[in-house]
């Protein structure tokens, strides 16, 4: 059904969707009535609709914030669920023996997603927080997927974030040359491209366990500071964890 203005009845629900995040949790109907761009006659309605479903829910103050159902459903079949589930064991591990923050991510819609974060008291700052979203050129997760995609793909991103194709980066020169270093030596580690003081190191996983044109499919990891005194064993123990999570998603099959 297509309203008066033009967008549809879908395209209103999923703009109130989208409105809530982590600086925006919980919103009056007349504040998400103006964040959206939706009147407040047929905001009222919506919210009541989406309520009485438990798609969003309702405080005692009055504000609406999302509903556990839109939780529920997501996590019954979500592509990123099963991924987490299958990473879990290998990012316990990881952050079992740095004690810092521990990430999985995809890329999705020309960004970084982060599907899981692993923390500790003492973990340095860091930006990412699950369900996250950041430009891939920013960060080293981001980078370490786009080197191992297709050229149509890297292109397609090139074209649409103009200004990734002049990022330059302290320890590597440009995007380009940074890409072909990813892609040899298989890892990426960035220092203070987010935060001063810290460390970015993320790996790829890959689509299958073996072949030249492997594709990454996910990435694991790891904030630390820039002066870390494990730093040295950062890359081992990621692609470790990397690679018993390819196995998990791939298992090769018991020859006779």
């Amino acid at each position: 059904m297509t309203t008066s203005s033009g967008d549809t009845v879908l395209d209103r629900v999923l703009r109130i969707l989208s409105a809530f995040d982590a600086r925006r949790r919980q919103l009056s109907v007349a504040d998400l009535a103006h964040v959206t761009d939706i009147p407040l006659a047929t905001a009222y309605r919506l919210v009541s609709k989406l309520s009485a479903e438990d798609i969003l829910t309702r405080y005692p103050d009055g504000t609406i914030g999302l509903g556990m159902r839109l939780w529920e459903l997501a996590a019954r079949s979500s592509p990123a669920v099963s991924l987490r589930t299958a990473a879990m064991p290998f990012l316990d591990d990881v952050q079992a023996i740095f004690r810092q923050h521990t990430q999985l991510s995809v890329l999705d819609d020309n960004e970084v997603l982060v599907v899981e974060r692993l923390s500790s008291r003492n973990s340095v700052v860091n930006q990412a927080t699950v369900a996250t979203r950041m430009p891939i050129h920013t960060v080293s997760m981001g980078l370490v997927q786009l080197a191992f995609q297709p050229p149509h793909v890297i292109d397609d991103y090139f074209l649409a974030h103009a200004n990734a194709a002049k990022m330059t980066y302290p320890s590597s020169g440009s995007i380009t040359t940074t890409l072909a270093q990813i892609r040899r030596e298989g890892f990426s580690m960035l220092d203070g491209m987010l935060d001063d003081g810290t460390t970015g190191a993320a790996v790829p996983v890959f689509n299958t366990l073996r072949g030249k044109n492997r594709t990454a499919i996910a990435a694991i990891s790891v904030v630390v500071p820039e002066d870390f005194e494990q730093r040295a064993a950062v890359i081992p123990v990621l692609m470790a964890a990397s690679r018993g999570l390819a196995r998990a998603l791939h298992p090769i099959p018991e020859t006779e």
